[in-house]
């Protein structure tokens, strides 16, 4: 340090000029992109470029991944903004662009980097930082970019070494946007929570078929969520895909994933996908979700400059249109807030109709494998080939929920487990002082509940069949009141509302709920069934009717004696009795 020191005080005494400043290079760039970095270098390179440009970039920690590590995350912006109270204060717009959620899949971290320095140095978007804010996280899931090997992505053609896919905790982050079991996922919302980014974008890698086109762009809102935002959405794609098809790549705009797995004839169908993804929970925050997709038959160096591009494209667009897309935002926000009552779509699904469209593949035959027995696509990569195909990119709403004009109630009983889930999202709530008797709401009670034969994610998901019905319940102090007059009204209903495909029921909370603990003997329920029958005569007709129109009943001793069970005093009320309820009045 002191001889640096001493040697650049000498050539300033001799009038040379001093050596630059070495650039803020990568082990990627240094070594032709054929390697990537370790995780020591994004913490090197966040402390590097806040002391290159104090004046434009911090950086700091927003959390510690469950093997130790710092979540590392660099704010940039020339607009004189790099906390938070001044970035509100001056209402500016705020991007998040996020890499490494599946570690394996690093182009973003590396070429998130390079983008960073070119917009400091004013050699690519010049402008942009000055306009608005920009948070970098080069690795989300820090512990499973350390679990560092050669075939850590087996379909993918470079880094040399890259991460894992899932945490150290074998979690998908990228399934975790709602449950949020992760302590990486809960660190994140906090991040997502106060800085409030209009944009979210969330750089991946697909797998998959080969074929010519380099990167792919799914956004949302664009087919589902709100429906003002949906334009914004739309706008967005096509103003991508034009960018990067000038910068030498073939973009398109849909996720691309075969109908019929490993079947190019069957074309590709768009959705919208439920919101433990990345995307999908940013348009349910009235956001917009990006989902930049470079192909991993691509090698590193083509995927590094291709997310490099796709990076610069959206600031360049941001620089248009972001404050626009804030506007648009708030917008939303304010018809969150005015929902109650309304049907709100919850899943979504493409219709048979079908357009014909010219996808750059390679030429490949369709055989039967030795290997596996089944019938196995092969591709030839030096005949290039256009494949005529059908796209379905007409979407429509799937399932729909009603939501109540107030809000929901969740018990005391449960109000400790469901609190910590609505703060991790931003969701309001308050908790009652007082016992709320005979109150008028609206329960779900289920006739069915399917459970899968298998965890996922560390959960037993489960799907409840059955219908909200009025009744007059008591609401005991401590109870929680979730109001759908917020900006979160899709968060809340998607986590509490039970047909929701990511509520806290689909992952299996509340189970308890749906599970009979107290009974009757048979030889009880037997001569409770005689006691009734003898005083009911219509309790009669109606059994010896169910005899006759069901034979399964007919035949099971369990169901007959069950008929009977569930009219007797004994029979709990409260079975199948899904704990959170509907309330069109506030408290």
């Amino acid at each position: 340090m002191l001889r640096s020191l001493c040697l650049y005080l000498l050539l300033m005494l001799c009038g040379l000029p001093a050596a630059a400043e070495p650039p803020l290079t990568t082990v990627a760039e240094r070594s032709g992109y054929v390697e990537t970095g370790r995780y020591a270098e994004v913490s090197a390179l966040c402390t590097a470029f806040a002391a290159r440009y104090p004046d434009a970039v911090r950086c700091e920690s927003f959390g510690t991944s469950p093997e130790g590590r710092p979540m590392q995350l660099l704010i940039a912006s020339r607009s004189g903004a790099l906390d938070i109270e001044t970035v509100r204060a001056k209402r500016l717009p705020v991007l998040l662009i996020q890499g490494g959620i599946h570690a394996g899949e690093i182009d973003g971290k590396d070429a998130g980097f390079l983008a960073l320095r070119e917009l400091l140095d004013g050699q690519a978007a010049r402008g942009a930082l000055k306009q608005l804010v920009l948070l970098f996280v080069p690795v989300f899931n820090v512990d499973g970019h350390e679990r560092f090997g050669a075939w850590n992505r087996p379909n993918q053609r470079g880094p040399r070494e890259m991460g894992w896919r899932v945490t150290a905790q074998n979690l998908n982050l990228n399934r975790d946007y709602m449950k949020a079991d992760a302590p990486e996922m809960q660190a994140m919302l906090g991040l997502i929570n106060r800085w409030d980014p209009v944009l979210y974008a969330d750089l991946h890698v697909t797998d998959g078929a080969q074929f010519e086109h380099d990167v792919s762009f799914n956004i949302e809102p664009q087919h589902g969520n709100d429906e003002g935002l949906r334009e914004v959405g739309r706008a967005l794609r096509a103003d991508l895909i034009g960018k990067l098809r000038a910068a030498g790549s073939l973009p398109i705009g849909f996720y691309p994933s075969f109908v019929t797995v490993d079947d190019p004839a069957s074309g590709f169908a768009e959705d919208v996908p439920p919101p433990r993804f990345s995307i999908a929970y940013a348009a349910l925050r009235n956001r917009i979700g990006v989902l930049v997709e470079t192909h991993s038959w691509k090698d590193y160096p083509t995927r590094v400059r291709v997310t490099r591009n796709s990076i610069i494209a959206l600031l360049e667009i941001a620089m248009r249109d972001a404050r626009r897309w804030r506007a648009e935002a708030d917008k939303a926000d304010i018809r969150s807030r005015h929902s109650g009552g309304q049907m709100l779509a919850v899943s979504w699904a493409a219709t048979d109709v079908a357009k014909t469209i010219d996808f750059r593949g390679y030429a490949y035959t369709r055989t039967p494998s030795a290997i596996s027995g089944q019938t196995m696509t092969r591709y030839d990569e030096t005949r290039p080939q256009v494949w005529k195909v059908p796209l379905r990119d007409q979407v429509q709403p799937d399932q729909m929920i009603e939501l109540p004009k107030a809000g929901y109630w969740v018990p005391a009983a449960y109000a400790d487990t469901v609190a910590p889930q609505l703060s991790r999202h931003g969701v309001a709530f308050q908790r009652l002082d007082a016992d709320r008797p005979s109150r008028p709401v609206s329960a779900f009670r289920a006739s069915r509940i399917e459970r899968a034969p298998e965890t996922f994610e560390g959960h037993v998901r489960q799907t409840a069949t059955g219908q909200w019905q009025a009744e007059v319940r008591d609401i005991p102090a401590g109870s929680l009141f979730v109001p759908i007059a917020q900006p979160l009204a899709r968060v809340a209903a998607g986590l509490l509302d039970p047909e929701a495909p990511d509520s806290l029921l689909a992952w299996g909370g509340f189970a308890t709920a749906f599970e009979p603990k107290e009974y009757l003997e048979d030889y009880v329920a037997e001569d409770v069934a005689r006691v009734q029958l003898a005083a009911d005569p219509a309790l009669r007709d109606a059994f010896e009717a169910r005899l006759a129109a069901d034979p399964a009943f007919a035949a099971s001793a369990e169901q007959r004696l069950a008929f009977f069970a569930r009219r007797h005093s004994s029979w709990d009320e409260r079975l199948n009795l899904y704990p959170v309820l509907k309330t069109d009045l506030p408290p």
